[in-house]
């Protein structure tokens, strides 16, 4: 098992360039299965989960091959296997994805219930719900959903997929999988409104599909008889670029993130105003700049897009305590995604929580101290934190960090930061 070892209190400076979105990958992936032909994506990360979704993919009957590094080739024929097993699923949550696919080709799907994890439960009634407004007969057997269409196939239906959580991006997905290969017109309200929605839309438009509004709270799909597999580009991941520049912020540093949609991150850049950070925005590219006076500690509430990402709340949380001020930091989303509070304040962090609340003073001086990483985004706020801090911070069960970030301590060292990558030996 692996770790990072950084030595801290080093300002980030240059420039690097942001990887493909993982969570835009994931769903495009999925999305394969349904065109006749072969597809390429192109700007894929080489991260576990899109490997292991992947893998899923071959189990399937697809035939995938990387023409490059971060091209792939995937084609997947109309008849074959339609079950994602536990296996596989519990490695990897969105896997859940090829419901939607696999109900609209082939007329059936079994994949097992994904469950919980140390973020909070995540359940998937609302795919489920909306998979049965287009006709679907679906039931939980032993823990997996078996889904099977009517004869004739899906047929356009309403759907309503807000719930007291908000919209359900994987769940939105999902439906727009299904929905465009039904016969007739689908309707989703509440629906996600995330970038990745639309990076999806644009890939099913461009393989035939019929799809408007996406980006929108409602999604109108006219269904079509069959997709033709297409040359398409994974677009760049804004929870990456969101992280680095809240490296540089931390760190009083000069950071440069280019291939970047700025507007994605426009909440973000807000809160930068609103603290204090210098930057600007450009054509494809953001800049954070050294601060002279000390940030202000803003309070924050993570929310659906275009709200702030709960997948940045963490990265804001190890911000914080280097700005002047107390900052009152609340996840709508995942009210129980504070797994890294106690990890920070082992860095010598001023962070209590109450409830779903977390109260952060600052500024605070860092100190290095092994920590152990919970989930993919505390490992990156431990990452921020240990590059701030005063000596050595070594970051245990870096494995979660290597789901969403792509080789993430070689941008760091091009930034100046001294993250190394190590063998971890005390078992953790």
């Amino acid at each position: 098992m692996d770790c990072f070892r950084i030595e801290g209190g080093r300002a980030l400076h240059g420039t690097v360039r942001a990887a493909g979105s993982k969570n835009a990958a994931l769903p495009l992936l999925a999305a394969t299965l349904l065109p006749v032909g072969s597809s390429r994506l192109r700007g894929v990360p080489q991260l576990r989960d899109l490997l292991s979704m992947r893998d899923l993919l071959v189990d399937l009957g697809a035939t995938a091959s990387q023409a490059e590094e971060g091209v792939w080739e995937i084609s997947c024929p109309t008849e074959g296997p339609t079950e994602a097993p536990y296996e596989v699923v519990r490695k990897m949550r969105a896997s859940v994805a090829v419901l939607g696919p696999l109900l609209a080709r082939r007329g059936r799907a079994r994949v097992s219930l994904p469950g919980g994890c140390v973020i909070g439960v995540r359940p998937i009634d609302l795919h489920l719900k909306g998979l049965a407004a287009l006709g679907a007969e679906i039931r939980v057997e032993h823990g997996t959903v078996v889904a099977e269409a009517p004869p004739g196939g899906l047929r356009g239906g309403q759907v309503y997929l807000a719930s007291r959580w908000g919209s359900t991006v994987l769940g939105t997905a999902n439906v727009m999988l299904a929905a465009v290969l039904a016969r007739g017109t689908t309707v989703i309200d509440a629906a996600a409104q995330e970038p990745e929605i639309l990076a999806l839309a644009d890939f099913l438009n461009s393989c035939g599909a019929q799809v408007y509004g996406a980006g929108g709270p409602r999604i109108v799909i006219d269904g079509v008889d069959e997709l033709k597999g297409v040359d398409a580009w994974v677009p760049a991941d804004r929870i990456e670029v969101g992280t680095l520049l809240l490296a540089g912020a931390a760190t009083c540093g000069d950071v440069t993130v280019e291939g970047c949609a700025p507007e994605e991150l426009t909440v973000l850049l807000d809160l930068f105003t609103q603290s204090g950070v210098p930057f600007e925005a450009g054509e494809g590219h953001l800049r954070v700049m050294p601060w002279t006076d000390r940030p202000r500690a803003l309070d924050i509430s993570c929310r659906p897009y275009p709200g702030l990402p709960t997948d940045l709340q963490a990265q804001w949380m190890a911000f914080c305590t280097q700005a002047e001020g107390l900052a009152m930091i609340t996840d709508t989303v995942y009210p129980d995604r504070f797994m890294h509070v106690a990890e920070l304040n082992r860095l010598g962090a001023h962070i209590r929580r109450e409830g779903g609340t977390a109260l952060v003073v600052g500024p605070t001086q860092l100190s290095g101290a092994p920590v152990l990483a919970s989930d993919l985004r505390a490992s990156a706020a431990l990452v921020i934190a240990g590059l701030v801090a005063e000596g050595v911070t070594e970051v245990r069960r870096v494995y979660h960090l290597d789901r969403g970030y792509e080789r993430l301590e070689d941008k760091l060292e091009l930034l100046g930061g001294v993250v190394r990558r190590e063998l971890d030996e005390s078992g953790a």
